[in-house]
């Protein structure tokens, strides 16, 4: 995959991309990243990018030129354009999913207010938000979107089966992990996990994630694949807790399936 940013802050990404996965992903060749500054397709000395918005108010707008130019030079248009803004959808798992199988993603980082509403409808084939909350510019959403593209592409992970478990893949929240020493600080592993029965293994894990979901966010819950079993689990946890008789923190590690 090749994925184009345009920033204002190019040095925001050097280190970020070297490191870890992202790193190792890119030393593979499964990702190739350019970052490029904005500011090398200013028109005038000062390398001047924005400016104030027609009608007044406060802040500054990123000027269509610049990007246009960048666009223009770099054939840009050949990748999906994605705008990192507040007023984007919510970036999930199943973009992130969606944006694995293109070959190519270009990620334009707004500041100041934003950019000239004439960009987005030129340029722009997809505006994405990480969360309801402003930043100060769209290099830390786009990172985001990076870091969780990348891991997906086929032989960046290690183990891919990892990534298949993780939060949000099946609809559910992930179930707790341990790992060695069997206990630690008076506090032991759950028995269904040592007895190397790996039916039952999977099927406490499973059980794990659903309830964490259904305590942690139910709202993912009705979108989730639940069989009979789960259904009528979900439904007997939501009555003891309108009968005030569940516990506020359910011991995860002592249910049963």
């Amino acid at each position: 995959m090749r994925i184009d940013v345009v920033t204002l802050f190019p040095g925001f990404f050097t280190q970020p991309l070297d490191t870890s996965i992202l790193g190792r992903a890119a030393s593979g060749g499964h990702l190739e990243v350019a970052v490029h500054d904005l500011r090398s397709w200013a028109l005038d000395r000062h390398r001047t990018v924005d400016d104030a918005p027609f009608g007044g108010g406060g802040g500054m707008l990123i000027k269509p030129e610049p990007v246009a130019a960048c666009w223009e030079e770099l054939e840009l248009g050949r990748g999906l354009g994605i705008y990192l803004t507040a007023d984007g959808e919510r970036f999930g798992h199943q973009t992130a999913v969606e944006l694995s199988l293109q070959p190519h993603l270009v990620l334009l980082c707004g500041h100041y207010k934003g950019v000239d509403e004439r960009l987005r409808e030129r340029f722009i084939d997809r505006e994405l938000s990480i969360g309801d909350y402003v930043l100060t510019g769209g290099e830390t959403a786009a990172l985001v979107v990076i870091d969780a593209v990348t891991r997906l592409l086929p032989g960046v992970l290690g183990d891919f089966s990892s990534a298949m478990a993780d939060s949000f893949h099946d609809g559910l929240l992930d179930c707790p992990w341990y790992t060695r020493p069997a206990e630690f600080d008076g506090q032991r592993v759950p028995e269904e996990l040592l007895r190397g029965d790996h039916g039952e293994v999977e099927a406490w894990r499973r059980r794990q994630a659903l309830r964490r979901t259904f305590e942690r966010r139910p709202d993912l819950l009705p979108a989730a694949d639940l069989d009979d079993r789960e259904l009528r689990l979900v439904e007997a946890w939501s009555k003891e807790r309108e009968a005030g008789s569940g516990r506020s923190q359910p011991s995860l590690e002592r249910e049963r399936v």
